[in-house]
């Protein structure tokens, strides 16, 4: 995650998904990337590296109205309290940014060095 990065939450978690009532803060210069941030999960049918996307994160930018009803901010790390649970399983979840291209990665890269 890009350094500057904070979220809001709601006093009370939905359920099942806890994800769903976080708002994260973006830096302004991340503007143009605010759609690729996604919750995921990892694959459970096999131990590769490939993640599922589960839904788009809700992101604000820094100079945008923070939303109403939410407490923050709050740095990133850690930002779950409990993870989701399925049944008797808890859930492992992960944010990534997910990019259409090598040249949409470069330019986020470049904005967050």
């Amino acid at each position: 995650m890009p350094e500057g990065l904070h979220y809001m939450r709601e006093e009370e978690f939905p359920r099942p998904f806890i994800e769903k009532g976080i708002v994260f803060i973006l830096p302004d210069k991340l503007k143009n990337f605010r759609k690729n941030l996604y919750h995921v999960r990892r694959r459970q049918d096999d131990d590769s590296a490939l993640y599922v996307p589960l839904f788009r994160a809700r992101c604000v930018l820094e100079s945008e109205p923070r939303p109403e009803g939410m407490s923050g901010p709050f740095p990133v790390y850690p930002f779950y309290t409990r993870v989701a649970r399925n049944r008797r399983h808890y859930l492992d979840y992960y944010m990534l940014f997910l990019f259409a291209g090598q040249s949409d990665l470069a330019r986020f890269r470049n904005l967050t060095a």
